[in-house]
């Protein structure tokens, strides 16, 4: 008997105001609980970097919390009222967020409009914030088991694209030359209303957002409009592969194939097939590999989910002794089996029951439910958050197949053996 479960997901109502100067902002009212969410996205990625210059959009993630012309010290004042906030960058964007007790949503925006008006720009903040950042990336990155795998799969993936360097950038010097000028022409660049989407979410009205909009916001000035022209990445050809040795406890397998991008139809096709082949415990790769073969000690698949065409990745250490050739092997022969005989309904379906389950749980909490948002405003169409769960549903056993015969191509492949140094 096949157990079909139905997830309900609510829609997220949501009003749109656009300001003068270009600030898009979405309203999504919900007067359950008393507390309010401001969140701000940035247009700006690493995406957007000068080749030469990596790493800014992350730096600025750690500069904004230094300081704005009216504002010495952004935290203390969030703190006095109940607040709490907090960053992340990616490829695509530079995300801030905020909670606080709706009765204190002024001072959310108070904060919000002074640094976007205009960072202090106080050179002592720019010091602090470089070394933490040059830290983050020698902690994370370098000097972590297996820390540096992006920092070698992304360039291996990407020729021409510029998510061929990570959000931390591509090489530590590139922040440990940034100048004041270098910085400050970034954030005139891409800090400014015509280039972020707000979102004000929770015990909050249309009306009075509206307000607070005019009063905080209406008068900063419009910036430039940033006209993305990035190189589009051509259609790879050929497998590549790339093999490095390290001081790390096993071997471990990493294989990367180009995918559409997020939104697009095709992408919730590649999305359910990662699912099939590396979701959890009763995925393809793991029932196969982990439990029965025993080769690999864990291994998963997931999707980058990026705004341009991204990457659909398969990851696994391996088990004592077995080589990555071994893995390599035995990854391709459940693709090739894949393909050959195809997936069961029953599959498609667990792995649709899951995503479902996935996007209703995640949109529970009120700040997802804005971060969702803002991202398929800056997508380019804010109404996006509503279709995913009608995209998953529309996807058929033949979609999945085309999309694998399509997607998990040997010349599509960048494979990455990440192999431990012998005694």
């Amino acid at each position: 008997m096949h157990l079909f479960f139905i997830f309900v997901h609510s829609m997220i109502d949501f009003q749109q105001i656009i300001l003068k100067n270009g600030l898009q902002v979405l309203v999504h009212e919900d007067q359950t609980s008393p507390i309010a969410v401001v969140n701000i996205l940035y247009n700006v990625g690493s995406r957007d970097e000068n080749e030469e210059k990596t790493g800014f959009a992350h730096l600025f993630e750690h500069l904004m919390f230094g300081g704005s012309v009216n504002i010495p010290n952004y935290d203390t004042p969030l703190q006095k009222v109940g607040g709490e906030n907090n960053a992340f960058t990616t490829p695509d964007v530079t995300n801030y967020y905020l909670t606080v007790p709706s009765a204190n949503l002024e001072t959310a925006f108070w904060l919000e409009s002074d640094r976007m008006l205009g960072l202090s720009f106080d050179p002592e903040v720019l010091e602090v914030q470089r070394s933490v950042v040059i830290e983050e990336f020698k902690q994370r990155y370098l000097n972590q088991p297996y820390g540096d795998v992006w920092l070698k799969l992304r360039p291996l993936a990407y020729s021409l694209h510029p998510y061929k360097w990570p959000t931390i950038g591509k090489d530590i010097s590139h922040i440990e030359r940034a100048t004041m000028e270098d910085v400050m022409e970034f954030f005139h660049q891409f800090y400014h209303p015509a280039n972020a989407v707000m979102v004000v979410a929770g015990d909050v009205t249309v009306k009075q957002v509206q307000s607070l909009c005019n009063k905080w916001f209406s008068e900063i000035p419009s910036g430039p409009v940033n006209h993305r022209n990035l190189k589009p990445e051509p259609a790879q050809l050929a497998s590549r592969k790339l093999e490095v040795t390290a001081d790390v406890p096993v071997n471990a397998f990493y294989q990367v194939y180009h995918m559409p991008k997020r939104f697009e139809r095709n992408y919730y096709r590649a999305d359910l097939l990662s699912d099939i082949l590396g979701r959890g415990k009763s995925s393809r790769l793991y029932q196969q590999l982990v439990k029965g073969k025993r080769l690999f000690s864990a291994i998963s698949a997931h999707v980058t989910g990026s705004l341009d065409p991204g990457l659909l990745v398969i990851q696994g250490k391996l088990g004592e002794g077995v080589s990555c050739e071994q893995g390599h092997q035995a990854v391709a022969e459940e693709i090739d089996r894949i393909l050959e005989h195809g997936i069961t309904d029953r599959e498609l379906q667990k792995v649709k029951n899951q995503a479902e389950s996935s996007l209703a749980f995640s949109e529970v909490t009120l700040l997802n439910r804005s971060v969702n948002l803002a991202m398929a405003a800056v997508a380019g169409d804010p109404h996006y958050v509503n279709l995913e769960p009608k995209l998953i549903n529309e996807v058929s056993l033949e979609g999945v197949m085309e999309q694998a015969a399509t997607t998990l191509r040997k010349e599509n492949s960048s494979t990455l053996y990440y192999k431990k140094r012998s005694a």
